[in-house]
Formats: structure tokens, sequence, C-alpha cells
């Protein structure tokens, strides 16, 4: 048996690598097709959005300013209240039809917590509030 060391012939030797750049030729064309053929899909959600109401009411809803603190301290028309006051509050005006019921500007410092916010809202609408507003977050957009 003999065995060449050392030594490098390069002939005779197959070369075993296969030419790819008719297949990705190919593989593009094809793509081009894909797209090209496909149907535009338009996606649209249709809603049924109220009217506008050009007549302003006869009598200005009441307005209750609800703010919430950095610390978690409710204010209710400026003055602190407890949760519980709160929900008794939110109670009283539930009861009432919507038509009577006050609007709720709700606001909150810029360090307050999100779950408190959140809670003061759960806690509204739980309660029968429909007329509930975030006010004061033009000065978060600068």
């Amino acid at each position: 048996m003999a065995m060449n060391v050392g030594e490098s012939s390069g002939e005779g030797e197959v070369m075993v690598e296969m030419n790819t750049t008719p297949l990705i030729d190919v593989m593009l064309v094809l793509l081009v097709m894909l797209i090209i053929t496909l149907p535009v899909q338009t996606n649209a959600v249709k809603l049924n959005m109220p009217r506008p109401n050009q007549t302003p009411p006869a009598v200005p809803p009441t307005v209750v300013n609800l703010m919430v603190d950095f610390d978690g301290t409710i204010y209710w028309n400026g003055s602190p209240i407890s949760t519980q006051t709160m929900d008794t509050y939110f109670y009283r005006y539930g009861l009432k039809p919507p038509s009577e019921q006050p609007e709720i500007h709700l606001s909150a410092n810029r360090l307050a917590k999100y779950d408190t916010v959140a809670k003061v809202m759960a806690d509204a609408q739980r309660r029968g509030l429909t007329h509930i507003g975030i006010v004061g977050t033009e000065k978060y957009l600068q």
C-alpha cells in the first residue's frame, strides 16, 4: 500500500460543490411572482359611531374634579377624602339616571401610581357612573 505524504496532486480530483446561482435566481423569480399575484388584503372595521349632538344641553352638567396625588391621596373637588367616602359618593351618584349623573374629571399627579388611578376609575364604573373622563394630560405631552 502506497501513500502520498506531503505531495499534492491536483489532477483527478472531482469538485462536488453544486452551483447554487440558478437555484437562487429561480427562487427570487418565484417570490416576485407570488408577491405580484397575491390579492391586496383590505381589512376594515365597521363602527356605528353616534351622531354628533349639535345642540348643547339646556343645563350644564355638574362637574366633580377628582384628583389622585403622588402619595395616593384622593381629592374630591379640592378636599382630601378616604376611599370609603369616595365609594359612598360614587354609590349615591350611581343611583341617579345617566342623564342626571355628574361628570367625573379625573386628574392624576405625574408620580401617582397607576394602580391607584385604575382603582378609582374601576370603583366609579362599578358603582354605575358613566361620565368619567381623564383631564390634565396635555401637560405630559411636552
